[in-house]
């Protein structure tokens, strides 16, 4: 079954290892016969910060709502970013806090403590680079930048399931182990269905 799929390539520098993990997952993608969108938000024109919560409406920039219209449209979507100081760069948090807004991707239920999830229907693949190795990150750190994107941010907007793969550590890899890597992503790429 061919998917719509949006990749959101979360680090800023649009040059990076992660750009080449989008890349390779784009071209696979697109090679299994799915249609993709790629955004590289350190490309995207927007402000990142959230100035005033939601107590005022903040207009959201063209780039924003291409990149909402996008993800609304996919019934896959991709993040990909480095783990900079145990999560996300702080652009790519800045994204969610801009786009994934109340009546956009949940929504608060009147007198109640609990919301609607107005992204169902979606499921999510999250990549992501680190200079730590991945057990360590898991076993010593407990994973905060995972459980951030995949519990706090995706699963409560409804999207899942969501897969996280990571790859490090990245400072110290070889030029074929960064291949062995770009492989595993395109095979997720193929498999998808």
């Amino acid at each position: 079954m061919k998917k719509k799929i949006t990749i959101i390539l979360g680090n800023p520098d649009s040059d990076s290892y992660c750009a080449s993990i989008a890349s390779a997952y784009q071209n696979a993608a697109e090679n299994s016969g799915h249609e993709v969108k790629l955004f590289k938000l350190g490309e995207l024109e927007f402000d990142p910060i959230l100035h005033k919560g939601y107590k005022e409406i903040q207009p959201v920039e063209r780039s924003l709502q291409d990149a909402q219209e996008a993800i609304k449209w996919a019934s896959h979507l991709v993040f990909v970013y480095p783990i900079w100081w145990g999560t996300m760069p702080s652009l790519l948090k800045g994204f969610f806090d801009r786009a994934f807004l109340p009546g956009y991707a949940f929504k608060y239920r009147p007198n109640s403590q609990f919301w609607d999830k107005l992204l169902t229907g979606r499921s999510a693949h999250v990549f992501s680079t680190m200079d730590t190795p991945p057990w360590y990150y898991w076993l010593i750190y407990k994973m905060p930048g995972h459980n951030q994107i995949k519990r706090t941010i995706l699963e409560f907007s409804g999207i899942k399931p969501v897969k996280i793969s990571s790859f490090g550590p990245v400072r110290f890899a070889t030029d074929a182990q960064k291949e062995k890597w770009l492989a595993k992503v395109a095979r997720y790429a193929f498999q998808l269905s």
